[in-house]
């Protein structure tokens, strides 16, 4: 099996921790976004769309990040990711389906100018975007408050569709253009204590430092 990624992709890095957790046996292509690596002949080969995750396996090519931990899951069913049960597959399904829906937009619509040096052209659009921001973290901390993970005491797809919203929400809140910007972030611990225990056991998952974003570690 062949995964190919990008570093500080969020969907790509879902599928990493898929398949650290899993122990899958593959080979990491790491592509270069600055080279443009991503829309090669043989990328759009594999995703028309020309972006990152994608896999081969064989003779099969599956790109999205989401069906891509639906395939692991199945191909590698322990430990499962989406449950066994039927209540347990539509909760994890149902948090998933959240975390695209709502913490996704709410988080980037913060992160986004933060890491992207958008400002301080949206500034304001980003000011805007705090309330929603809280408001879905919130939730989380929630979540969080009778059991270590999103959908009861086992990591499952919902922890890792959501945890990289939150490190790119993290990371642009520690740049220095959001100092002066009352973002209530920083540190974690201080407003939202659970998410940042949350945060502390999908850190300790085995494999998990090969996943982290290679140039995040470079400032």
């Amino acid at each position: 099996m062949q995964i190919f990624w990008g570093s500080g992709s969020g969907p790509a890095w879902r599928v990493l921790l898929a398949a650290a957790i899993k122990k899958v046996p593959y080979d990491s292509k790491l592509l270069s976004f600055q080279k443009r690596e991503h829309k090669t002949e043989q990328m759009l080969s594999i995703n028309p769309r020309g972006k990152v995750p994608a896999l081969i396996d064989g003779d099969f090519k599956l790109y999205e990040s989401i069906a891509m931990l639906v395939y692991l899951d199945e191909k590698f069913p322990e430990p499962t990711l989406f449950g066994k049960t039927a209540e347990d597959k539509a909760r994890t399904w149902c948090r998933v389906m959240e975390a695209e829906s709502y913490l996704g937009p709410a988080l980037s619509n913060v992160s986004r100018p933060l890491l992207f040096n958008l400002l301080p052209d949206k500034e304001a659009e980003l000011k805007a975007g705090l309330a929603p921001m809280h408001e879905e973290l919130a939730r989380l901390e929630a979540d969080l408050a009778d059991h270590d993970w999103l959908v009861g005491s086992r990591v499952s797809a919902a922890d890792l569709v959501a945890f990289p919203m939150l490190m790119a929400l993290l990371r642009g809140a520690n740049k220095p253009i959001a100092k002066d910007l009352g973002l209530g972030l920083l540190p974690l611990e201080s407003r939202y204590p659970r998410l940042a225990k949350w945060k502390s056991r999908i850190e300790a998952i085995e494999g998990y430092e090969a996943t982290y974003p290679p140039h995040w570690r470079e400032g």
